[in-house]
């Protein structure tokens, strides 16, 4: 039985119950139908409401809600004081009588007790209960006594009897063998039911996990070509006799409809984005990543994941849905968002929205009318970051367009696997010679720049001799020939190799951050060693430049034309490293809520524990207001001065120390430091993969598929972990599907 507020607020605040399913059951047959309780008061079930709309009065709806809500029990004031023995003493309410009596009921504006079956049932007692029932049992002196007589009144227990049977079947019919029987048989009847079920949810299950189609373009009922749905259908009932004896006599429910699919992967994506809801709700901190790319349907479509550290301490990065944009207008990006996180937070929980990453678009960034500011016109600890990724490929980007010289060595470079892509002969020899294919270069993903860089670099002899056989080689055209022999002297040339050696050099480190930056479990403080690594790297290959071994490299063989200098060389290996250093220092450096990152970086605490890092403390108590200052310097200092705690590696491993060996409550704020740390998003790599699922779900032949079907599959695909750790998620996924509607099908036991 739950508990009820007080009577006395004056305006009542709504809360959103749950389905009920209450059975009515008569002798000859059984009806099932469902009760949604949707806006009903915490008021409803008061004692003052009863005085205002008896319980005679209700609907049976709202009969039953009141019955399932159960007694108000508010915190009464209840004192008397009694002498006894010369001596005067102070007697007052208790709570543990409500667990102790079941029935019993609070009102603080009558500030006394009432029996609750009698208040419903019998509204106006009799003479000697009517305290109980009108104006409230006060008189704590003698409260063991009067219970002890109203339990044992014939008002009370006629009540009692009453409010029990309110909504149930008869007692004469439960001792009845016929409804005995019945029971059984509803009963075995809604187990086989529900087995068949459950072996079509995980068929669905199966086809959305692995992105299949569930109904093929030609299928139809009785067709040659069933789609993969049918076939794995029937596999699964060549294995289970009871599924395959119901798929050949079944004429009331079979569960093979195009609609029974739908329905099912509705229930199934509403089970799961339940589940992820409850984690949100329980989680301390939460942070979002969102972008957009256009499908195969040229609709737009928006991605929003979730970010957080569940119960078990491990980070989640959870896709919540796709969402069709009719522009890409900050207005219409952040109404969508914001829908979003409407239905997440209610207003008091907005704190826990702590950052939003986006990618660098100006119309997510901008600080007046972009996306980000608007979001954080409501949820005021949402801090904005650019995805680390995109950055990264940036940087990139303009070391390679700053440099003329660089800039026509990557336009060379990429048109070599061009140029084998553009006929089969041509990749045919380049087979037979080189065996290896050349990767196609991006100019957004400098990860595949790197490919192509590391291809042509270990596989230079190969490649010169594949184009000298093209050039030989009679049967090819003069169009072919001509530009093999192009990329054959392009090949030779010492400044191409000298460019080649450069970025060959250099493209591993990129691929290293670009590795670490796809990781999920991945925190601000982590990325700060990485970059500090990274940078590093950088420096040290610009340092080599001038080295008496890093000339001899890039001398090689010497081309018909007049190559760069030795000093030429230098100057363009330092200004393309410096080029890297310099917009890495400028787009990866820790400013603002990042600061934070600082206070946990363990290789600075030896220098922390002599200088405090006061600046950084205070920018971060100024954007993260939830902390507590003064506690968060005081376990800091301990932390800093402490030998056991100088091998940090990250914020994700000293949080999971902190927590293995209970010392969240002692260290209460650096925990919740380190929850906003690891919750921070560094990068949206996780909408990047997310868009990989888009496109090999929609695709051409499936390109009108609904936006519901869509996010159902999905949410299967991208969260099978989450669906395969849910013991029961079939059975969440049977009732909510049997609450879906009417059906001839029973699913419900009774």
């Amino acid at each position: 039985m739950g508990s009820g507020s007080a009577c006395t607020n004056v305006i009542p605040s709504y809360h959103t119950y749950t389905t009920v399913n209450v059975t009515w059951c008569f002798a000859a047959a059984a009806v099932t139908f469902t009760i949604v309780m949707a806006n009903i008061t915490a008021q409803s079930n008061s004692i003052i409401s009863f005085r205002e709309l008896p319980f005679s009065r209700r609907s049976n709806q709202e009969k039953l809600a009141v019955k399932q809500l159960g007694p108000p029990r508010p915190n009464l004031n209840i004192k008397q004081i009694s002498k006894k023995g010369g001596k005067s003493y102070t007697r007052g309410f208790s709570r543990c009588w409500y667990e102790r009596k079941n029935w019993l009921a609070g009102c603080e504006l009558a500030n006394g007790l009432f029996c609750y079956p009698c208040v419903l049932i019998h509204p106006d007692g009799c003479t000697t209960e009517t305290p109980w029932t009108t104006t409230g049992f006060k008189d704590m002196h003698h409260l063991s006594e009067k219970i002890k007589k109203h339990e044992a009144s014939r008002i009370h227990i006629d009540s009692c009897l009453k409010l029990s049977a309110f909504g149930s079947v008869n007692i004469a019919t439960q001792l009845d063998d016929g409804y005995r029987l019945a029971l059984r048989r509803h009963n075995d009847e809604v187990g086989k039911n529900r087995h068949i079920l459950g072996r079509l949810i995980d068929g669905v299950k199966f086809c959305g996990v692995f992105e299949l189609a569930l109904r093929g373009r030609d299928e139809s009922e009785g067709s040659s070509n069933p789609g993969i749905f049918r076939g794995l259908v029937q596999f699964i009932a060549s294995l289970d006799e009871v599924f395959e004896e119901h798929l050949k006599t079944a004429t009331v429910f079979k569960g093979t409809s195009k609609t029974v699919q739908n329905e099912l992967l509705d229930c199934m994506a509403a089970v799961i984005r339940a589940r992820i809801t409850e984690e949100v709700k329980s989680a301390s901190f939460v942070a979002i990543q969102a972008d957009e790319t256009t499908d195969v349907s040229t609709q737009t479509q928006m991605v929003m994941v979730l970010r957080y550290i569940d119960g078990s301490h491990a980070v989640q990065e959870r896709f919540f849905e796709f969402v069709p944009l009719l522009s890409s207008t900050a207005d219409s990006i952040a109404t969508a968002i914001m829908e979003r996180l409407n239905s997440l937070f209610t207003e008091e929980e907005r704190g826990k929205l702590i950052a939003q990453a986006y990618d660098g678009a100006n119309v997510m960034r901008g600080e007046k009318a972009g996306v980000q500011q608007k979001v954080r016109e409501h949820y005021k600890n949402a801090h904005y970051l650019h995805c680390y990724a995109h950055q990264l490929n940036l940087i990139m980007q303009q070391a390679t367009s700053q440099v003329p010289a660089v800039r026509v060595f990557f336009s060379d470079l990429n048109g070599i696997s061009s140029f084998f892509s553009r006929s089969p002969k041509r990749t045919t020899i380049l087979d037979q010679v080189v065996a290896r294919r050349l990767p196609r270069a991006s100019a957004t993903r400098w990860n595949f720049n790197s490919r192509v860089v590391n291809t042509v670099y270990e596989n230079l002899d190969d490649l010169i001799e594949c184009f000298e056989a093209i050039s030989t080689d009679g049967s090819f055209d003069c169009t072919t020939v001509r530009e093999a022999s192009g990329y054959l002297r392009m090949l030779q040339d010492d400044d191409f190799k000298f460019f080649l050696h450069l970025f060959h050099q250099i493209m591993p480190h990129v691929d290293i951050m670009y590795q670490q930056l796809q990781k999920k479990d991945i925190d601000a403080v982590f990325i700060k060693r990485a970059l500090q690594s990274f940078t590093s790297s950088v420096q040290a290959i610009r340092d080599q430049s001038s080295s008496p071994e890093q000339q001899q490299v890039a001398a090689g063989t010497t081309g018909k034309r007049r190559a760069l200098g030795e000093q030429d060389k230098q100057r363009l290996s330092k200004e393309v490293c410096d080029t890297i250093l310099g917009h890495a220092n400028e787009r990866f450096s820790f400013t603002s809520h990042l600061v934070s990152a600082t206070l946990l970086q363990g290789d600075l605490f030896e220098q922390y524990s002599h200088v405090f890092p006061d600046e950084a403390l205070n920018t971060t108590a100024k954007a993260y207001p939830m902390l507590n200052k003064a506690k968060l310097k005081t376990e800091l200092s301990l932390i800093y001065e402490s030998p056991d705690f100088k091998g940090c590696s990250g914020a994700l491993a000293l949080y999971q120390v902190l927590q293995r060996n209970n010392l969240h409550e002692t260290l209460s704020e650096t925990v919740a430091l380190l929850n906003i740390l690891i919750t921070t998003p560094m990068t949206t790599a996780e909408a990047e993969r997310c868009f990989s699922t888009l496109k090999r779900i929609k695709t051409f032949l499936r390109n009108s598929m609904g936006q519901d079907r869509l996010n159902a599959l999905a949410m299967l695909s991208m969260e099978r972990e989450l669906v395969r750790n849910m013991p029961d998620f079939n059975e969440r996924v049977i009732d909510h599907f049997a609450a879906l509607k009417e059906r001839r099908a029973k699913f419900q036991y009774k």
